[in-house]
């Protein structure tokens, strides 16, 4: 399957490097070089994945990731400054799905984006999606990656959807953040990595309490997070 990548940067430079490293692993790219003309581009080409700057004048990375999710769960793969940590983290926050640090490699964004495309596909090619998974009243349905609270479906972005599916597979029993992250992003949990915790951030507030009222995904200190049965 060809994967349509946006990339949106105001250095020609990046777009440059970014679009040969994409072209080389057989992706199609087509560019913008600022927040609007990104806007414009995502109705016109609707692309797969977007790679989205956060540092641009006038519309801003932040601005446009609130636009597009209001509209879209088209996953977002951030470019960040290296010292930009709170930026990282409203990325995340605001609907982000992972982030890569500038100056990066070209082979780390590939591989980024290649996770984050294959998990936003759905199930591997050749395997039968289950036809749901419950827990209280949470229920995945993962042919359609869906989620549905007290029958009300939740919209989940990627990395959100697949986060909770493999905390709800797991319900009951502790998951590392280790695990998580190679689950979740398709990489290792690197020093300082918060990606995985704000996700479970976003989860919470979007799940809300459970039906006996208490938290649904209870942090583990030292250990990592579990998905809790109502009464347990």
């Amino acid at each position: 399957m060809t994967r349509r990548i946006l990339a949106v940067d105001d250095d020609p430079h990046i777009r440059e490097v970014i679009r040969v490293a994409l072209r080389k692993a057989e992706m199609t790219v087509t560019e913008a070089r600022d927040g609007r003309e990104a806007l414009a581009r995502l109705a016109a080409d609707r692309p797969d994945l977007i790679i989205l700057d956060i540092g641009m004048p006038e519309l801003d990375g932040l601005d446009v990731c609130r636009q597009i999710r209001k509209s879209s769960d088209v996953p977002i793969l951030f470019l960040t400054a290296r010292d930009d940590e709170i930026d990282r983290v409203l990325g995340l926050e605001i609907g982000g799905d992972d982030y890569v640090t500038k100056p990066f490699s070209p082979r780390e964004l590939v591989a980024r984006v290649r996770a984050l495309h294959r998990r936003a596909v759905g199930a591997v090619k050749g395997v039968e999606a289950p036809g749901s998974f419950s827990v209280d009243d949470l229920e995945l349905v993962p042919s359609a990656r869906q989620v549905l609270v007290r029958g009300e479906e939740i919209k989940l972005t990627t990395a959100e959807y697949d986060l909770l599916e493999a905390l709800v597979k797991q319900a009951g029993a502790v998951v590392s953040r280790e695990d998580l992250t190679r689950v979740v992003l398709g990489r290792k949990l690197a020093a300082f990595d918060r990606a995985i915790d704000m996700h479970v951030s976003n989860l919470r507030k979007k799940l809300g309490p459970g039906p006996d009222g208490a938290e649904r995904i209870k942090t583990v200190r030292n250990a990592g997070y579990i998905l809790v049965k109502a009464g347990r």
